[in-house]
Parts: C-alpha cells; structure tokens; sequence
C-alpha cells in the first residue's frame, strides 16, 4: 500500500500551501498540492487517477490539498494515461416497446417518483470525492438501449451504474454480454451476470406485517405495484406470510394516483378493514387521502404502512409510518462496485450486495 513518503498532512501545511498559491501565480499544479499535502507528486498523481492501493488517510489529505488549492487535474492528460474517460453512465431504463418515443414524457415521470432522486443523490455523493463524473442517460426503447451500449463501448464512459425496476429489461444482458462494466439497482433476471445490488424487500414486508398486527390490527389489506416487479412480489409475499395470509390485495403502479384507485378498491371489498400496508411510500400516501376522503381516521380507525422511506413519507399527512430502504447507501455501494470492476480490482464471479430493512415509526401506525 502506498504511503506516499508522508512529510505532514496537518491543516495548516494545507493551508499554508494555499496560501502560496500556483508556482507562478497560475492555475495550481500537481506539485502545490503536493506541497500542500505532504507528499510526493508521484502520489498525488496516483490519487487523481484513481489508483486504489493508496492509503486512505493520504488519499483524504489530497482531497483535502486539492479543494483547498483549487487544482483542476488535466482530464484530457488523464485519459490518455489511464485509457479511461473519467465519466460513468447513470442509466435510467426500463421495459420499453422499442421505441423512444414520448422519452421526454417518460423523463418527467421519471423524477417525480423519490426513489430516483435518492439514487442520483447517493450517486453523486459517492463519485465527487473520487473525480469521477456521472453522465445521465435514459434507455427505455431498442434505441435508447443501443445508444447506451454504443455509448460505452466507444469509450465515452467507463461503466454504466443501472436504475430499473423492470426485471425483463434486455439492457443489463446486453451489457454483460458485450463485457462492458456495469453494476444494477435490482437482482437481474436469472443467467445475467451482472454486479448489483438490492435489498431485502420480503423482509421488509414481514416487519410491516408484525408491526400492524402488534397494534392489534386484524383486518388487513396490502396495495402492491406491478404484479411484474420482483420487489413489489416479495414485499407482498413477506406481508402476507407474516400476516397469516390474511390479507387482501389490490394492484398498484407505485404511483400516488395508483394507490387512492387501490383504497378505493378496497375500502369497497372490505369497509371494515383496520390496516393497511401499501408496497411504496406515494401509494400509502394516495391511501391515506382516501381514507380521509371516506371519514376514516389515520391511525386511529386504519393503520396504513408505507416502503422506501422517501420525502412522500414525511410529506404524506399523518406522516407515514414505513419500511426504510436505503436507498443513497445501496447506490454508493453501486459506485463502490462498478469503480472496483473498471479498476480490475472486483470478484471474478459477479458481486451481489444484499441491503436489510428496517422499520421507521412515525404516525401513521
């Protein structure tokens, strides 16, 4: 491991050498934040390109050096030594029909839901200390598919971190296949090897059936997302399994319009249901509208449990009592993953990073 001949890396040699400012008056060098480190420029050098093996109490004191100095490293220099463009692909796809129309619609849809704005803010926490910068890309249709795999396999990012929740979604096989770097948000389909990451949602639906059921709840009922999505089936299955089975169910779409069409439903099956779990946090938050709508207090006449933990959590009133899934972790642990695979340094096998629930109690049950 690289200990980089260490001569002081305390704050005032950092701030000292700041205050030198460039050799020359110029934009800083490698050599100020050398200076302002307490290192050689040998490993500043190697920090800046990403080298794995180097300390990680020096690796933080350049960080540091570089901020403080406000060096900005050559990245058409760093390319040409590295052979890699500094950049990784944020792809957000899904099961499109081949075409790439309405993409624009598909976008704004996109980041109205809270799950995809904790996975780019979990992205960009975890890739700013490294210098390595996201580029967003969206694949829904054959199109958009191919331009990511082109994207890639030209060079123009060095590894493709995955958002999707469609498990028939061809992309994460299409990139295996052609041995580009990529790491997804979601077990893939069976024989895709492929890095990813996920969490253990039947768990997750387990600890909401409990808690219901602690609060003496004994009329149940669950609104899911898509019958298609894996997540959505197992946090249902670890519901019902932990309910006894009793439970009725009515289909979502993990939308907020989705989730009061699914009370709705429900309330008209069974009036005196007395709690509710809902397999996303805007879905619970629609269930809660409804029930306010036919006169049913939130806790008190019906429980209602939400998934995720997202802004619609907090925002939903009463605030939702939910099942948290971490999502800012799991999307760091991504870029961990997918920079560990473009340095070489990952498993042989491809990795699987399993994620454990747990239950937040706020007001809602």
């Amino acid at each position: 491991m690289d200990t980089g001949g260490r001569t002081g890396t305390g704050t005032g040699a950092v701030a000292g050498a700041a205050r030198a400012g460039g050799a020359a008056g110029g934009a800083p060098t490698l050599e100020d934040v050398a200076r302002a480190a307490g290192v050689s420029r040998a490993t500043v050098s190697r920090v800046v390109n990403g080298v794995r093996n180097v300390d990680p109490a020096i690796q933080e004191a350049v960080r540091r050096a570089v901020a403080t100095t406000g060096y900005v490293p050559n990245r058409a220099a760093r390319s040409l030594v590295t052979r890699r463009s500094g950049a990784v692909a944020l792809v957000v796809c899904g099961a499109g029909s081949g075409s790439d129309a309405g993409c624009d619609e598909h976008a704004a849809g996109i980041f109205q839901d809270p799950f995809y704005g904790r996975v780019v803010s979990g992205v960009l926490r975890a890739l700013r200390p490294r210098g390595v910068h996201p580029v967003l890309m969206f694949a829904d249709g054959a199109e958009g598919r191919a331009g990511v795999v082109a994207h890639l396999a030209q060079g123009g990012a060095d590894g493709a971190l995955l958002a999707t929740t469609h498990p028939q979604d061809p992309l994460p096989g299409m990139l295996a296949g052609a041995g580009l770097p990529a790491v997804l948000f979601a077990r893939p389909a069976a024989g895709v090897p492929i890095d990813h990451v996920d969490l253990r949602h039947r768990e997750g639906g387990a600890l909401a059936a409990r808690h219901l059921l602690a609060r003496g709840c004994g009329r149940l009922a669950a609104i899911g997302g898509p019958a298609g999505v894996r997540a959505s089936r197992e946090r249902l299955a670890g519901f019902a399994e932990a309910a006894s089975g009793r439970v009725r169910v009515a289909e979502g779409d993990f939308t907020l319009d989705g989730g009061e069409r699914a009370m709705h439903r429900l309330l008209a099956e069974q009036p005196d249901l007395d709690g509710v779990f809902a397999a996303n946090d805007l879905m619970a938050q629609g269930a809660c509208l409804v029930l306010r709508e036919h006169g049913r207090r939130v806790p008190e006449d019906v429980a209602v449990i939400g998934f995720d933990d997202s802004s619609a959590a907090t925002a939903s009133r009463p605030r939702l009592t939910t099942v948290r899934q971490p999502v800012e972790d799991m999307a760091a642990e991504m870029v961990r993953l997918l920079l560990d695979r473009i340095a070489g340094t990952g498993t042989a096998d491809p990795a699987s990073v399993l994620f454990s629930p747990a239950l937040v109690i706020r007001d809602s049950a």
